[in-house]
């Protein structure tokens, strides 16, 4: 992935293995100011610890004070070009580990991908939702709908009380029926992401803009930053466990701006996607 992602910027992602103290590692591949991607990251990542943090048992209190394990592949692609949306996925795997004989594992997977534009396009969220559901079909018709819902919800700013984006899939504890199941469906996931990222960013990236748009784009950033320091579940358990910093604030976008109580003027196409995109829809 991360291969076929340089060749479409035409610059190499900067490989950056690091190792955790209290236990694992990974691999951060990272791009600033390529031809395409003003930043972006591929991370991936094995670390343990002796006692999970509070992010981790705050909905699962009875696994307190358990060792664990997570495993887990995170990307983030900020184009510079505002016609370009922003998107991320992410795949994980967790265990929670046995204590004597008494209590036994508990392992779940997790992950989802969604698309934040900054202009609107119709045929651009029809295509990323179809490959989201493309993904999940063959495990039956309900998931799709289900995880759909799940992920605008949870990429959602209460406190602005406006979505993140446009959605996409989102899912955690996953364990059933079995582990084979869910692994599949975790590799489809990853699978159909260049599916349904690639042929967007394509169709926006020669389209021109000036420095209106660039404008608008840093002002929407601020809800990305908003979001994954307030909300992010993933951005806090890596903070709370001690994670690796640069990693996990790798998905920050590098230019950002903040108004205050500030509006988009009324009819315009940055007013157009507040209202017509930043919406829960079903798209398809």
């Amino acid at each position: 992935m991360v291969g076929q992602l340089a060749a479409i910027d035409g610059k190499n992602f900067l490989p950056d293995a690091w190792q955790r103290p209290e236990g694992g590692g990974g691999l951060s591949c990272v791009i600033e100011d390529g031809g395409v991607f003003e930043r972006g990251g591929v991370n991936f990542s094995h670390v343990s610890g002796k006692t999970l943090p509070l992010s981790a048992t705050a909905s699962r209190p009875q696994l307190a004070g358990r060792r664990w394990d997570a495993l887990g592949l995170s990307l983030v692609l900020h184009p510079r070009n505002p016609y370009a949306p922003t998107v991320h996925m992410n795949v994980r795997f967790f265990i929670a580990h046995a204590v004597g004989d008494a209590t036994p594992p508990v392992w779940w997977f997790g992950g989802g991908m969604d698309l934040t534009p900054y202009y609107g396009f119709a045929d651009d969220a029809v295509h990323f939702h179809r490959a989201c559901r493309d993904a999940l079909a063959p495990f039956g018709p309900d998931v799709h709908p289900h995880y759909k819902q799940w992920c605008d919800e949870y990429f959602y700013l209460k406190h602005r009380s406006e979505p993140r984006g446009i959605g996409g899939i989102f899912f955690d504890d996953l364990n059933t029926p079995d582990f084979a199941t869910c692994f599949q469906l975790q590799q489809s996931v990853g699978d159909h992401f260049l599916d349904a990222y690639v042929p967007i960013l394509e169709r926006r990236n020669g389209l021109a803009y000036g420095e209106r748009e660039r404008d608008w784009q840093a002002y929407r950033r601020g809800r990305y930053v908003e979001f994954n320091l307030v909300w992010d579940r993933g951005t806090l358990f890596g903070l709370q466990s001690g994670g690796r910093t640069e990693s996990i604030l790798m998905s920050m976008p590098p230019v950002v701006k903040w108004r205050y109580d500030w509006h988009p003027a009324a009819d315009s196409p940055e007013a157009v996607l507040m209202s017509d995109f930043l919406i829960a829809k079903n798209w398809l």
